[in-house]
């Protein structure tokens, strides 16, 4: 059986965590801790969370060394870009083909042998900002003729 033991003024933040926190992770780990603090086993919280049980003792262990640091995610996790540094050259592309991605995405594999959907390419313009602006459009009432 393994416990955490928590002081006063930590249940009390970890409490507010719990309810107030916007991040659900940090809710979930709050109320984990919480209940590890009042004596529920590790099989019991990871039936609550469903979750292993491995992951319980890896929070528990990540809160024994680094306290409310460890209820978040730590940044760094997921798939990272492939097009890091080609900012310039796709904005050159996009430029030369009329913003027409197809083209972009077919150059990208060809030149530099990456192979990515549309809308992979449509969130990385997004993040950097490479979007260019589009053309104005035309009101409909301008481009019907004037009845005389």
């Amino acid at each position: 059986m393994r416990y955490v033991t928590l002081k006063t003024a930590e249940i009390e933040a970890l409490e507010r965590l719990q309810k107030n926190s916007t991040d659900n992770t940090v809710r979930k780990r709050s109320h984990c801790l919480l209940l590890s603090h009042q004596r529920r086993t590790i099989t019991d919280l990871s039936g609550i969370f469903n979750v292993n049980r491995r992951t319980i003792e890896r929070w528990l262990d990540s809160w024994a060394k680094s306290d409310f640091d460890s209820l978040s995610i730590q940044p760094g996790r997921g798939v990272k870009t492939r097009l890091k540094g080609l900012e310039a050259v796709i904005l050159e592309q996009l430029k030369e083909h009329s913003r027409n991605l197809k083209n972009v995405l077919t150059y990208l594999e060809k030149q530099h042998n990456i192979v990515i959907c549309k809308k992979t390419l449509q969130n990385f313009l997004k993040d950097t900002g490479l979007y260019l602006e589009k053309s104005p459009t035309v009101p409909k009432e301008q481009t019907q003729p004037f009845n005389s």
